[in-house]
């Protein structure tokens, strides 16, 4: 362990000189700031403050070394007393005042009912019983020869329940003691009791987990007078890595004043056989008080400038926050000028990710990239539709021949009926139309969030204003899409009901389609040959049982040939049609009716118009 090496107040024999020295002046104005902060609860914005953190296991002696701090008598009983972190703030002062501050309210007491102040404000915090806290109740202690100090004391830690109780008593105290000794900023006090093997307390445990090195660890060694034998040995050692050092004290006993209990302290350890080793730098109270607060200063003084830094870049994130807030508006013109101000720039945006493709605006989340996720929708619809139209090489030819068959009349022979080719194209149109109507669906559902995501963007500030956009978003919508399920069902019925295509694709792919109907013909009329033949648009086939329909295949060839050149043109239109019928409707809802149709749900009589929805009277 490292000793302590700064002078001892208590070095001469004059034990009844005050506790700390003139450096009072000089810390005072640091620590007036930072319970300032303090009080301010700037530590719920996740700003930490230097805290000097008293932990101890349960009868370590922790209260009373408090006591001798501050020269006031703290709760005193069996089990825990401590039930909520008490903030104490010592302040070396002429007069003596002393009040309690919790839930808002200033109670003041005096050095002869502070404990039982104590005790009832934390009944208040904590309940009556034996539970215990969070909630901290901070005591303000203002007295002649106190060390200008600010120190949370906790409950004392123990693992076994008594009577009242909570079962998991021990995980509750350590959860708000490690959230107090977690900080950087904090200064661990460890009070120990030399009657105990220091490695075994409950305490260091904690303060090790989160100050490994040690170097914000302080242990204050108490009952020395109990268990005097070794005890040099243990508080020199460095068994437990406590960077700030030692220092062993005894606690004031029975009734004694505190002067008293200072005066028996320092004639304990000048005059005890095995208690006179100890360095004079590592013991008694007045040490211990020199230390805290050389301790605190300089863990203030490291802090402060960080903490000034984090205080201004919060309070600039605040007041960023602050200007973005809606100014009031006054009147109608006002309030119209701001709406149309914010319907532009929500338009404006919604151009940029659905008809521009710049994302500056939404950079990382991809889903707001519409065109390119619009471009990856239509591609899978795509896919999904030709992946629906694959030739089957299973049983060639016997849908064509078997259509053909039941179209069988009195005519003339090998001539292809157009009704034929028809009735083979309707089937296939009523195999795919279920498709684009789930399609156009998904696309809608898919607009719709963006919209109402963009629209809750720039109409964040006026919550009374997100209702009846959202309305009308889905309102909108919800017309868009079932138009375009209508406008789809148009589309698959135009395609059942008519074959027509200008595009020369098709006249290409015929031709080169049909010129494979010689060698296929060739296959037909001489069995000897080999039935497997390789056909463009099917793949590899075996033909030879189609020679029993010799009567029809070639007819039926044709019909294939024709059809899957023809097939290749329907689902171009499709894919084609769908991907020019949505940028025709985003482009009429982006540029014309989102703007009527939440200015029609704002002026509607559910609405309440402009005036209402931003507070202003009527006049």
């Amino acid at each position: 362990m490292k000793n302590i090496t700064n002078p001892s107040p208590q070095s001469s024999n004059n034990v009844t000189a005050p506790i700390v020295s003139s450096f009072n002046d000089r810390i005072r104005p640091l620590l007036d700031c930072v319970d300032k902060l303090r009080h301010l609860n700037i530590m719920q914005e996740g700003i930490q403050l230097p805290t000097i953190v008293v932990v101890g296991d349960q009868s370590s002696g922790k209260s009373s070394v408090l006591e001798s701090l501050a020269g006031i008598s703290l709760p005193r009983g069996q089990g825990i007393c401590t039930r909520v972190p008490l903030i104490m703030s010592l302040q070396n002062h002429n007069e003596t005042e002393l009040h309690l501050e919790y839930n808002g309210k200033l109670v003041p007491t005096d050095e002869v009912h502070i404990a039982e102040a104590i005790f009832l404000a934390t009944n208040e915090i904590a309940g009556h019983g034996k539970g215990i806290s969070n909630i901290p109740l901070s005591l303000i202690v203002k007295k002649n020869g106190v060390p200008d100090l600010t120190m949370v004391d906790f409950p004392g830690i123990t693992r076994v329940p008594v009577h009242g109780e909570p079962d998991d008593i021990f995980e509750q105290i350590s959860a708000i003691i490690t959230k107090y000794l977690t900080p950087e900023e904090s200064i661990i006090l460890n009070v120990l009791s030399a009657t105990v093997d220091f490695p075994t307390c409950e305490s260091i445990r904690l303060s090790q987990k989160v100050d490994k090195t040690g170097e914000r660890t302080i242990a204050v060694v108490t009952k020395v007078d109990k268990a005097p034998e070794g005890l040099l040995e243990k508080v020199t050692s460095n068994d437990m890595n406590i960077g700030l050092g030692n220092v062993c004290v005894k606690n004031r006993t029975g009734n004694k004043s505190y002067n008293e209990a200072r005066s028996e302290e320092a004639r304990l350890f000048q005059t005890h056989a095995l208690l006179s080793k100890i360095d004079k730098s590592m013991v008694s109270v007045p040490v211990l008080a020199h230390e805290l607060v050389h301790i605190q200063a300089n863990i203030i003084s490291k802090c402060l400038p960080d903490i000034v830094k984090k205080i201004n870049d919060k309070l600039a994130v605040n007041v960023a926050a602050l200007n973005m807030l809606p100014r009031h508006l006054s009147s109608v013109a006002e309030t119209l000028t701001m709406f149309m101000r914010i319907l532009s720039s929500t338009k404006e945006s919604l151009k940029k990710i659905f008809l521009r493709g710049e994302f500056d605006e939404y950079a990382e989340d991809l889903e707001m990239h519409c065109t390119a996720r619009l471009a990856e929708m239509l591609n899978e619809y795509a896919v999904e539709q030709h992946a629906k139209s694959i030739e089957k090489k299973e049983d060639f030819l016997m849908d064509e021949i078997m259509s053909l068959t039941e179209a069988n009349g009195i005519g003339l022979p090998n001539f292809l009926p157009r009704a034929v080719f028809l009735n083979v194209l309707q089937k296939k149109v009523s195999g795919i139309s279920a498709t684009p109507e789930v399609f156009a669906g998904k696309l809608w559902n898919y607009i719709e969030t963006v919209v109402i995501k963009v629209l809750m963007h720039h109409f964040c500030n006026y919550q009374q204003l997100q209702s009846s956009t959202r309305c009308a978003v889905q309102n909108l919508t919800a017309k868009r899409k079932d138009g375009s399920i209508n406008w789809v069902r148009e589309i698959i019925e135009m395609e059942r009901l008519t074959d027509y295509t200008y595009n020369p694709e098709y006249v290409g792919t015929c031709s080169r389609l049909m010129a494979q109907q010689k060698p296929f013909m060739e296959i037909m009329n001489d069995s000897n040959k080999r039935s497997i033949i390789n056909l463009e648009g099917i793949g590899e086939v075996d033909v030879g049982s189609l020679r029993k329909h010799k009567d029809v295949v070639q007819q039926a060839f044709e019909l294939k040939m024709r059809m899957i050149a023809y097939w290749k043109i329907v689902l171009m239109r499709l894919v084609d049609h769908m991907a020019l019928y949505t940028m025709f409707s985003l482009q009429k809802m982006v540029n014309y009716e989102i703007e009527e149709e939440i200015v029609n749900e704002l002026m509607a009589s559910h609405g309440g118009g402009v005036e209402r929805t931003y507070g202003i009277p009527w006049c």
